[in-house]
């Protein structure tokens, strides 16, 4: 099946940091400022990596991708369970709308494409608030995914430099402000088969804290007394309630 790809033109060189890698990419996701934000895995596989971050209302976020092998690969990547590319409800499946990766290249996908060259940021707002649930999807609500597709071999052929896009003949991701990003379109013919998948759940800090996924016990610290004014009145202090009878 002979898919055609988006190669993004502007591509982003970026330093390689803690990003989870599947099979033949490395991916994180990171914050306007830099920041990539901490993955809890809860599985880890060489064709399966699953994770928790935390998501922080009205930060903007991007998906940062690096190919690690000598060979154009093929991405499909979904927010909320819609195709970033086509906005269509994704299954994360070969003949989807996907970006190619040149050998050993890196991008930043910062929004949904809007055009060829054009995408509306991410960013982290309430479920009601969500690109998809302006189509009324809520399957997939808070999951970014991504499926790695190789390249059939195909007889060797020029090929222009830049980076790609394909073209077929709880919390969410908001639908934000509109950015330039130029891309053109390319072939790619991908295998029937993911090699592998990558997924990560966004969570509010207080519903990570209610999974137990990252531990928000309060710290506590010794304080020195005030040498003036004692702590207690000398007295046993009173039990909560639910220990004692009135």
């Amino acid at each position: 099946m002979l898919i055609r790809g988006l190669l993004l033109v502007c591509g982003l060189l970026l330093p390689l940091v803690s990003q989870a890698s599947i099979d033949s990419v490395a991916v994180s996701v990171i914050t306007d400022d830099g920041r990539i934000l901490r993955e809890y895995p809860v599985e880890n596989r060489r064709d399966l990596y699953r994770a928790y971050v935390e998501a922080q209302p009205g930060i903007r976020y991007a998906i940062r991708v690096r190919n690690l092998t000598g060979e154009r690969v093929g991405v499909v990547i979904a927010v909320d369970g819609r195709n970033i590319i086509s906005g269509q409800r994704s299954k994360l499946r070969p003949n989807e709308r996907m970006y190619i990766l040149e050998p050993y290249g890196q991008y930043t996908y910062r929004g949904w494409r809007t055009g060829q060259n054009r995408v509306n940021r991410f960013y982290f707002t309430d479920a009601g608030g969500s690109y998809a649930a302006a189509w009324g999807d809520y399957s997939a609500m808070g999951v970014i995914a991504l499926a790695v597709y190789h390249e059939r071999r195909r007889p060797e052929s020029r090929r222009p430099h830049g980076p790609q896009i394909q073209r077929t003949p709880e919390p969410g991701t908001g639908f934000g402000h509109a950015e330039r990003s130029p891309s053109r379109q390319v072939a790619f013919n991908p295998a029937p088969r993911a090699s592998g998948h990558w997924l990560v759940k966004y969570e509010w800090r207080d519903s990570l804290c209610k999974r137990g996924v990252i531990n928000c016990r309060p710290i506590r610290t010794h304080q020195p007394g005030n040498r003036l004014w004692p702590d207690d009145d000398g007295y046993a202090p009173r039990p909560p309630r639910q220990f004692y009878r009135q």
